[in-house]
């Protein structure tokens, strides 16, 4: 297990801890976004590991790392992503696709028209390169493939930021960023805005209530791995491994008050291992049910 001190910002946990801090979350987002986009942002709320449910009990949710939403502007997802196995890079666009149907899904209301869409922009911070082409930025937007040079513009946009790539002509400033996501050490803050996130970085990183939260994770982790094994090497496990989960969010959600019979359902009747994995990880670091409801995207009453 690495210690606390030893994680990056492109760590889950980490990116996390820092962007949902009371204290902190919005300032070091910001931070971040602003570098990355290039431009200052508006009032912007946080959401950090927002999940949002399939559409049924059978169909695949997604759990955002960092949720941005800026007021009377865009919609931003922010995923730092260390999982370079080959299946998942070669699904990377595919992810990114249905992160943007997600996001859209659930940014219309009901009797709106399709003008009132927000523009989202889903942005991939990775330490491996998704397409081998040694680029630090990938922008990808929608277009005409017989006639390149059409203006259409339907509001999605998807980046794909490679840590350590050295083609392209990105802003010194980006560069410093990423790296320094990579290798979150004082010494690559080298500037006056990297060193202010460090400053948040390391106060996050020496709060009581997020030491408490990363070994509960890492025990919950060990719990998940464990009984992966034991999954592989019996069959008729699935259940009782989903059963088990599904028991360890209520209990940790019972520490925390009463359990609505609505959210309580919900829960109950979830079959996706990996929905039920994510939901176990927010259940471990709410601080109330109210919380843990909200993030996956229900009201609590």
């Amino acid at each position: 297990m690495r210690q606390l001190e030893e994680l990056n910002l492109v760590d889950n946990f980490l990116v996390n801890s820092l962007t949902s801090h009371q204290i902190y979350g919005e300032p070091a987002a910001r931070c971040i976004l602003e570098c990355i986009l290039g431009r200052k942002l508006g009032k912007i709320k946080v959401i950090p590991q927002h999940f949002m449910q399939g559409e049924d009990t059978d169909k695949h949710g997604i759990r955002m790392d960092v949720y941005l939403d800026e007021e009377d502007g865009e919609l931003f997802d922010m995923e730092p992503d260390n999982n370079s196995g080959k299946e998942d890079v070669a699904a990377l666009p595919k992810r990114a696709r249905f992160y943007h149907a997600k996001l859209d899904a659930g940014s219309l209301k009901a009797g709106e028209r399709y003008r009132a869409l927000r523009n989202v922009v889903v942005i991939f911070i990775t330490t491996y390169d998704p397409f081998e082409l040694d680029r630090m930025v990938y922008t990808v937007k929608s277009g005409c493939i017989e006639v390149p040079e059409l203006p259409y513009e339907d509001g999605a946009r998807t980046i794909f930021l490679y840590t350590q790539g050295t083609k392209g002509n990105p802003p010194e400033s980006l560069r410093e960023l990423l790296h320094y996501m990579e290798y979150s050490s004082r010494e690559n803050a080298k500037t006056e805005n990297l060193q202010r996130l460090h400053e948040m970085v390391t106060a996050v990183k020496r709060d009581g209530k997020v030491g408490f939260a990363y070994m509960k994770s890492f025990e919950i982790e060990e719990r998940i791995r464990e009984e992966g094994i034991a999954e592989g090497k019996a069959v008729g496990l699935a259940e009782g491994i989903t059963q088990g989960k599904i028991h360890d969010i209520l209990d940790l959600l019972n520490d925390l008050g009463e359990i609505p019979p609505a959210l309580k359902e919900q829960i109950t009747s979830q079959r996706d291992t990996e929905t039920l994995r994510s939901w176990l990880k927010l259940a471990a670091k709410a601080e109330s049910v109210a919380e843990f409801a909200k993030q996956i995207g229900m009201t609590s009453r």
